[in-house]
This record gives structure tokens, C-alpha cells and sequence, in this order.
């Protein structure tokens, strides 16, 4: 600690210099601590649902799959099981493609199976009621500027209708708001009739995507999963009952192999910052080789200037790393809210931040090892002579 201030001295040398790759690491720290949460996310997504009050069940060979609807009756004749509810993706478009926004076909007590979501009793009535009955979240509904009694119209990209029709259209009949401000994003879906949807589609019918099933007592909610995969063990709808973040990650997971893409970027990333402060080091040491000199002359050991090169390296590094690790744990407040799952907390994640440290040593330590090994090896004579 006695040489921090000649630390500080040798980094604020060339000031912009320092300020343009501490930005580079700190860029570089941001995106890893986003990026490795989110691999974090989908590592974990299998693990233990007990706790939970409310599964998600799936066909256990892929989530596209479609389930029977018999399933239903046996699923709310589990112990422990205090109501299923089910949905089906749809999957509609309105007006252009850009307009992407959940849209399902639910079960008439879907949406009290959600009970942070806030509808009025005569608009849930409305919904049961009305056979082509939709309701949308406040944000959707605002977006398009949507009220109740408007009609709308959904292109159906999965499923056609029987008559060859593509063109769907619901009457809107609620409105529902989501209570929770860091949940907002919930409110970004279309929900409409199953029994609907299921007389009118070409193909599937008598089938559901997903179950979701509401736990009586959410310590026993690991049994009860497994009681309720067991019901389809050795047929041909085999099931996944899972928690709903491991069913949202698997939706998401649909797109690619998010860990291989994960991985890939956060390689090019760090694999970019090696070259970068390691070259901002090594030009470092060339400017001030009469400078580690004059330390030698004056007493500094071979060793004392290895290690003040090497605290430079990793201080730079740490320095970056933990303002970038900061704010991407704001930036990841804010797209939880947004995206509604995604991102699990990242200033209050040990493993993030373990790992973050690591590599902030483990590169300060590579980018500075060979200018330091060259303050090693220098000879006062060879550095005052300018050779």
C-alpha cells in the first residue's frame, strides 16, 4: 500500500490515455456481467421448484409440443393441487410483423391463477362470457391505443382457421393492470378464449401447450411435480413440470443456443480488451524506461519494480471492472422490468461478482506480466544510455 501513490502517479501519466481503456474495460465488465447473469439464468433453470405456489408443465421433448386437454382432470386430482388452469401459444400478428407481442389462448380461469394481475369481476365475466372475449394488459392496450369494445384483428402465422381464414378477430372485454411496478412488462400480452380458438383452428384440436398448476402448499411442490410427470411417464405426451422462470427461459432458449452465443460474445470481448490494455501497457513502459531507472538508482529492487508494474495492470483492471459491474447491475433493473424475466440480480450475485474478480486479476496479471518482466530484466546503465 506504501507504492499505491506511485500506482496512481503512473496511470494518471497520460490521463486520456488511461480514461479511453479504463471506458474499454469498463464496457467490457458491463457486458460480462449481463451476459454471464443471463448464462447464469438459463444454467439454473432447471433447479429445484420447491417453494413455489404456482408450475409450469410442458411436454418434456420440446416446448412446442402440444399436450392433451384429458390431461387436465387427472393434473386436479393430484394431493396438493389447488387448481390447473391452461394456454396455448398463438402466436398472431397485428398489423405489421414489427408489432411483436404475447398472444394466447387461455382456459376460462387462466387469469385467476394470477392474482397480481388486477381485473375488475365484470370484466372477468366478460371474458368468460364472450365467446370471442380478449382482454390485454394496460400497456399493450395503451401502446395501440385500444378500449374496451374494440374489436381486434390477428393474423395467424400457426394456426389457420377451418374455413381457411387467417384473419382472427376478438372483442376486447377487459383490461387488466399488474400491481407490481418491476413486473410491468406482464402487461404487455393479448389473452383470448381456448374453447374459442380450439373449435375454430385447422389442426390440434382437444390439445393444450401448457399447464399451469397452482400449489396448495408450496413445500410441497417439488412432490407434487413429480407426481404430476409421473401421470405421462412411458406414454407419448411425456412432461416437464417446472417453475415459471424455467419456462420462460425455455421459451426464450427457442431462439438458439443462448449459452453458445454467451459464450462466443464474452470471448470476443475479453480476447479484445487483452490486446487493448495490453498494448496501453506496454506503451506505458516504453515511454517511462529512463524513469524505472532512476527507482533502481535509487534503491528499488528488481522485484520492487515488477510489482509496480503489475499493480498498475491490475488496478486499471479493477478499477474498470467493478464501475462496469455496477452499472450493469442498473442496466439490468431496467431490463428485468422491461423484458419481465430475463435477468436475475446482478450487484447481489456472489458468483458474478467472484468471477468478475477473477478475470480482472487473472488479466491484469497477463497484460502487465511482460512489460513488467521487461522493468525485471532492465539494466540501469542500458536505460540511462537510451539503449
Amino acid at each position: 500500500m506504501k507504492y499505491l501513490q506511485l500506482v496512481w502517479a503512473a496511470l494518471l501519466r497520460r490521463k486520456m490515455r488511461t480514461l479511453f481503456t479504463l471506458l474499454s474495460v469498463v464496457a467490457a465488465f458491463l457486458l460480462f456481467g449481463l451476459l454471464d447473469s443471463v448464462r447464469g439464468a438459463f444454467a439454473g433453470a432447471g433447479s429445484s421448484v420447491n417453494g413455489l405456489n404456482r408450475l409450469v408443465t410442458i411436454s418434456k421433448i420440446t416446448f412446442t409440443m402440444q399436450l392433451p386437454k384429458s390431461l387436465l382432470e387427472r393434473y386436479r386430482a393430484v394431493p396438493g393441487v389447488a387448481d390447473v388452469t391452461y394456454a396455448n401459444w398463438f402466436g398472431g400478428i397485428y398489423q405489421d410483423p414489427k408489432n411483436f407481442f404475447a398472444n394466447e389462448a387461455v382456459s376460462p380461469n387462466f387469469i385467476d391463477a394470477y392474482p397480481e394481475w388486477r381485473l375488475s369481476a365484470a370484466q372477468r365475466a366478460a371474458f368468460r362470457n364472450t365467446r370471442t372475449g380478449a382482454v390485454v394488459g394496460a400497456r399493450l392496450a395503451q401502446q395501440f391505443h385500444w378500449k374496451i369494445g374494440d374489436r381486434i384483428p390477428l393474423q395467424g402465422t400457426i394456426f389457420p382457421q377451418k374455413d381457411g381464414n387467417n384473419t382472427w378477430t376478438f372483442d376486447l372485454v377487459g383490461i387488466y393492470t399488474v400491481a407490481d411496478p418491476k413486473q410491468k412488462a406482464q402487461e404487455n400480452a393479448l389473452l383470448f378464449n381456448w374453447d374459442y380458438f380450439d373449435e375454430a383452428r385447422a389442426f390440434g384440436n382437444g390439445s393444450v401447450g401448457w399447464y399451469v398448476v397452482r400449489v396448495a402448499d408450496p413445500a410441497r411442490a417439488d412432490a407434487i411435480a413429480q407426481a404430476i410427470d409421473a401421470i405421462s411417464v412411458n406414454s407419448d405426451h411425456e412432461t416437464k413440470t417446472q417453475s415459471e422462470r424455467a419456462f420462460q427461459l425455455a421459451f426464450v432458449s427457442q431462439f438458439g443456443d443462448i449459452g453458445l452465443i454467451v459464450g462466443a460474445i464474452m470471448a470476443a470481448v475479453f480476447f479484445t480488451l487483452v490486446l487493448l490494455t495490453g498494448n496501453t501497457m506496454a506503451q506505458a513502459v516504453r515511454e517511462r524506461i529512463p524513469e524505472l531507472a532512476i527507482l533502481k538508482t535509487i534503491g528499488f529492487t528488481s522485484g520492487s519494480v515488477l510489482g509496480l508494474l503489475l499493480a498498475e495492470a491490475v488496478l486499471l483492471l479493477v478499477c474498470g471492472g467493478v464501475i462496469g459491474l455496477l452499472l450493469a447491475g442498473s442496466v439490468a433493473a431496467g431490463l428485468e422490468a422491461a423484458a419481465g424475466f430475463v435477468f436475475p440480480p446482478i450487484v447481489s450475485s456472489l458468483a458474478v461478482w467472484a468471477r468478475s474478480l477473477g478475470l480482472m486479476l487473472l488479466i491484469g496479471v497477463v497484460v502487465g506480466a511482460l512489460p513488467a518482466y521487461r522493468g525485471l530484466r532492465l539494466r540501469v546503465v542500458d536505460a540511462l544510455a537510451g539503449r
